[in-house]
């Protein structure tokens, strides 16, 4: 098999891993018929992400091989799948990775691999790899690299020194789906390298306080990944553990993929279901909320509501349920109160503590300082005062806070337009009191 062959196989086979998304672009050089164009954009495993300063950055995105050892019902590289297989040597790897970055195609590496015989076999493999990057190849760029599950902590803590972050994806984010979907893993096997590498990062930290040159340890941190709808788990279970992986092991991100039906298996969804695209969107709104609002997953959701609303985003749920702490004045409260308001971002949160030690604020003046007053007028007084004309009841706010996008997806529509004896605003209103109904409960 040739190396483009490989190329092609490895890079379809990480396409499911999240942490990086496909630019999804295929562009060849004169491609247009211009001739004066240099470069290309390969389809297969560039893809897009963010550095630290916001840039962004092109990857190239590949598994080692797409050979595994596990039989995991929802992995389309599963040992019991018929699909074509593929393994790059590590000399190959470097050397393709090198050859990409000289023609400019790629700033850095996102690396993954299939169980080669064993974790520890797998680790040393994925070692070898970036120590002929680094060391051979002089490359500084970014590499980001999964840890293997079940691979000692002296071969992790090796990994760690060569690349830039590392991650251990979860996948499933209880023991009783992994028993059933993933039995080759076990919860303790991949929390194991998360503790390592927390470990490690700390250490370092420690080391670089006393000697300015000491090696880096993951300088960006580690990550995981949980798949979304795989299994029956709720969104409760899936952020509260989100919320302990944020505690416990310091985690810089936690990502959510929803599930692709890739095999037909009882425990499964079926192939012809849908990727529940808005839960996971869902639970990025809640894991933005936890790690810069203030929010505890046990306000965003209970046991009697294990589940995100999909009609509207958490914080203005949370604000909807909570109407009696509402409205707050906007030139006295706190910032984190200020940060639990719809419509108020961080951003415009600090403008609006900076703004006030001059002056005392209107809403012309939070329009001004990126305040979406659509949503943060019915939770917001400005000098004692509402906004003029504003009409607050239970109607309004969820129209306002709905997207008529919403509106259409989820309220029931007729087949076919007929004449109607009502205005649109009086239908509007009756289609808000059903929803709002339905809402609150």
């Amino acid at each position: 098999m040739n190396l483009y062959d490989k190329l092609t196989i490895l890079t379809d086979s990480a396409k499911y891993d999240v942490s990086c998304s496909s630019s999804g672009v295929e562009r060849g050089s004169g491609g247009s018929g211009d001739s004066r164009t240099v470069g290309n954009t390969v389809a297969c495993g560039i893809c897009h992400s963010f550095a630290a300063d916001g840039r962004c950055i092109s990857l190239l995105k590949l598994l080692m091989t797409n050979a595994c050892i596990y039989d995991c019902k929802y992995c389309v590289n599963r040992r019991s799948n018929d699909t074509r297989r593929a393994a790059f040597t590590p000399e190959e790897l470097a050397e393709l990775t090198i050859h990409f970055y000289r023609r400019n195609y790629i700033e850095g590496l996102f690396l993954s691999s299939g169980i080669m015989r064993s974790p520890d076999y797998t680790t040393e493999q994925l070692i070898r790899t970036l120590e002929l990057l680094r060391k051979q190849y002089g490359f500084a760029g970014y590499i980001h690299v999964k840890a293997i599950p079940g691979a000692a902590p002296a071969l992790i803590a090796r990994l760690g020194l060569l690349a830039d972050r590392m991650s251990v994806n979860i996948e499933l984010p209880s023991q009783n789906s992994l028993l059933q979907l993933a039995p080759d893993k076990s919860k303790e096997a991949i929390l194991k390298p998360m503790r390592a590498i927390r470990q490690g990062i700390r250490e370092n930290g420690t080391e670089l306080v006393k000697y300015r040159h000491a090696p880096r340890f993951v300088p960006g941190g580690q990550s995981t990944q949980l798949i979304i709808g795989a299994t029956p788990d709720s969104d409760l279970s899936i952020l509260n553990l989100t919320e302990a992986l944020y505690r416990k092991y310091e985690l810089k991100r936690v990502y959510y993929s929803a599930y692709t039906p890739v095999a037909e298996h009882t425990l499964l969804p079926s192939l012809d279901t849908k990727p529940p695209l808005l839960r996971e969107h869902r639970l990025y709104q809640a894991d933005w909320l936890l790690r810069f609002y203030g929010f505890e997953a046990k306000e965003l959701l209970d046991e009697r509501t294990p589940n995100f609303n999909l009609f509207m985003d958490p914080k203005c749920h949370w604000a909807v349920q909570h109407i009696d702490r509402f409205p707050v004045e906007v030139n006295t409260a706190p910032y984190e109160t200020l940060l639990r308001v719809p419509g108020i971002g961080i951003r415009s949160a600090k403008r609006i503590v900076a703004a006030r030690r001059t002056g005392r604020l209107d809403f012309h003046g939070l329009k001004k300082l990126g305040v979406v007053l659509k949503r943060a007028q019915y939770f917001l007084t400005c000098s004692g005062r509402r906004l003029e004309g504003l009409k607050v009841n239970e109607s309004t706010i969820l129209r306002s806070l709905l997207s008529r996008k919403e509106m259409d997806l989820y309220l029931p529509q007729p087949k076919a337009e007929q004449l109607s004896l009502f205005s649109d605003e009086e239908l509007a209103g009756t289609a808000g009191r059903e929803l709002g109904a339905w809402l609150l409960g």
